[in-house]
């Protein structure tokens, strides 16, 4: 009876050993599919984490065609998924953290808010993305924002260089 349990574990180990699964970083670029995201964003590349087993979650936002970047906090309230307009079919849940870029980009989305949280839809290559934003208002209310739309543009080998950065490096 150990004989079988032991060659199980020792064959387990080794194709574990044999195909170790992998995080990596990497970096997806959209375009604005309608009017209102292209008011607001334009172009967007996504640096996203894919985790050990495929999983994939979102660190920062850059602005394809203009200087600035955001960083994002997974997670949220469940008041923020309540907040999205019915037939939403978004779930994944991240907070703008608001120092630098981040404010300003919490503040073009949600003007007026005090914390800005975007829903995304499952990050895939070479898929279309919908990002919804909620914000949390002084009187402690969640409302939904805007809804994004985006039409995959390709993927990244490195992060997007910004065309204001110093030439001196």
């Amino acid at each position: 009876m150990r004989t079988p349990l032991a060659a199980l574990s020792i064959a387990l180990l080794t194709v574990s050993a044999a195909a170790p699964a992998r995080a990596d970083t990497r970096y997806f670029s959209y375009n604005a599919s309608d009017r209102i995201t292209q008011a607001l964003t334009k172009g967007v590349t996504l640096q996203v984490r894919r985790g050990l087993f495929g999983a994939v979650s979102l660190e920062r936002l850059f602005s394809t065609t203009a200087r600035g970047s955001a960083d994002f906090t997974r997670g949220g309230p469940d008041a923020v998924r309540r907040a999205l307009p019915e037939g939403a079919r978004e779930t994944d849940l991240y907070e703008i953290e608001q120092v630098g870029d981040g404010r300003g980009l919490a503040r073009a989305l949600c003007p007026g808010a005090d914390k800005v949280w975007v829903v995304i839809g499952r990050i895939r290559a070479p898929r279309p993305l919908s990002l919804q934003a909620v914000g949390r208002w002084s009187d402690g209310a969640y409302r939904h924002c805007v809804t994004l739309n985006y039409e995959w543009r390709g993927e990244w080998q490195t992060a997007p260089v910004s065309p204001f950065a110093d030439s001196d490096t």
